[in-house]
């Protein structure tokens, strides 16, 4: 019986981890989804920004002998302005053109530009990123299972930011114009709204994401370097995809899910298969539901 229930707490403990990690995959997919909501345009620059930002949260924090509060804020308001900024120089430009293939090879060379400018500055080598969260967790069931501060943390933080997301897009003028540019942009536009600053605030939400999803990702995880962000921005891609890209609640179903799994598959199966088994769920999802658990047929106007 003592060895069922101690299988039991280690089941729960690589359960609560992988919804620590999907939380975090979802913070990610979240910048994706609303870009692609609105815009119509997969940003491949999106997972660079996490990379940004923990840079950024490093620097400032080292600066300010481990002032992480400084240093998250710092993250975020210039990631924001970053995301504004390549929207406004490299997306922007190529809205109207012939083939959406244009703004996605943008949207790669721009993840590039980031990466080789990370390591012109800062180098290849890995660094030692320190937590930015100092709680140590809770000890459950008489220690049997143990839950760390970040993991808890990270949960609650993705579950507000998505609550908080909910009511600003069904609540807020600014989440109503942003529904009505989804939807129809050429309507909208005749509505009064403005689509280029109703698009260049989705930006820049989604890259202050991405600057807490990367502070949150490098604490538990704390190794910081130019491709930190790479992976992990193509998971929480796939997580939107996997949930239905354009909701967002189907980004959060998408990124916990993955989470899980990937924690449970290197547990029980194998580390270095993880990642070809989230890949194959994701095709097998989309071969059953090609628009993924939440997603809605869009009806293409002829």
């Amino acid at each position: 019986m003592p060895v069922f229930g101690g299988i039991k707490m280690s089941f729960l403990t690589y359960l609560i981890n992988g919804l620590s990690l999907g939380s975090i995959y979802a913070i990610i997919a979240l910048g994706y989804t609303m870009v692609y909501g609105i815009a119509k345009m997969l940003n491949f620059a999106h997972g660079d920004f996490i990379m940004v930002g923990c840079y950024v949260i490093f620097t400032v924090s080292g600066a300010l002998s481990g002032n992480s509060v400084v240093g998250i804020l710092v993250a975020i308001v210039l990631c924001t302005l970053l995301g504004i900024t390549t929207e406004f120089i490299a997306y922007r430009p190529l809205r109207g053109a012939a083939s959406p293939l244009a703004v996605l090879i943008t949207a790669i060379g721009v993840s590039y530009l980031l990466e080789n400018v990370a390591l012109l500055i800062f180098g290849a080598d890995i660094k030692s990123f320190t937590s930015v969260i100092s709680w140590e967790g809770l000890s459950l069931a008489g220690g049997q299972l143990k839950i760390q501060g970040v993991t808890i943390v990270t949960i609650i933080i993705s579950l507000v930011i998505l609550l908080v997301l909910q009511l600003f897009i069904n609540k807020t003028k600014q989440g109503q114009a942003m529904l009505a540019v989804a939807e129809d942009k050429g309507a909208a536009t005749l509505m009064g709204i403005n689509v280029n600053k109703t698009i260049m605030l989705t930006f820049a939400i989604g890259s202050a994401l991405a600057a807490i999803a990367g502070a949150l990702l490098c604490s538990a995880y704390p190794s910081l370097s130019p491709y930190t962000g790479a992976m992990p921005g193509i998971k929480a891609f796939v997580a939107a995809v996997l949930g239905g890209i354009g909701s967002i609640p189907g980004a959060m179903i998408g990124g916990l899910l993955l989470g899980i799994v990937e924690i449970l598959s290197k547990t029980y199966i194998s580390s270095q298969l993880s990642d070809a088994i989230v890949f194959g769920i994701l095709v097998i999802v989309l071969l059953v539901k090609p628009t993924g658990i939440l997603g809605k047929v869009i009806q293409e106007k002829v």
